[in-house]
């Protein structure tokens, strides 16, 4: 998918994978900005408490680093949104700045959807989507598995391209 193109990396999309990352990208803003909410286990995942046996020195240190980090967070979707294409499909172009933003970006983006698909290490996610598909192939699991799944292999996609 991604590939080095000089100084840039460089992938094109169809429609759907632009429809999929702005609709990701665009949630992640909203789940950071609107909806953000400390009780959310998504919100624990993406801001994990530092001092889990000091709630008084986590909120201390929350209280210094966290918007700054949301800010970072917000700046990375919004990485996203700004190179998708404004057709429908198109190639997406990323300068070395913008490619270490989409893969932070895609990260924050895997991490709440695992949390909501309750995602656990080791976990066989062919396996899991084929159990989701026989069960009811039409649900919105067997959807969100699927784009979590892309999301990986575009990020992992993007980080061999820029390591080639």
């Amino acid at each position: 998918m991604f590939r080095r193109r000089g100084d840039r990396y460089v992938a094109d999309l169809a429609t759907d994978e632009v429809r999929v990352l702005r609709k990701v990208a665009s949630e992640v803003v909203g789940l950071l900005t609107d909806g953000f909410d400390h009780s959310d286990p998504v919100v624990g995942r993406l801001f994990p408490e530092v001092y889990p046996e000091d709630s008084a020195g986590t909120a201390e240190f929350r209280k210094y680093t966290e918007g700054d980090l949301k800010t970072g967070k917000v700046d990375q979707a919004g990485a996203i949104l700004a190179a998708l294409p404004d057709s429908a499909d198109g190639e997406v172009q990323l300068d070395a700045e913008a490619a270490e933003a989409w893969l932070r970006a895609l990260n924050d983006a895997r991490l709440a959807m695992g949390v909501r698909l309750e995602v656990k290490d080791g976990m066989d996610l062919g396996a899991e989507l084929d159990e989701a598909v026989a069960t009811d192939p039409a649900s919105s699991r067997v959807f969100q598995l699927s784009v979590y799944a892309y999301l990986g292999y575009l990020q992992e996609s993007l980080l061999n391209a820029m390591i080639d």
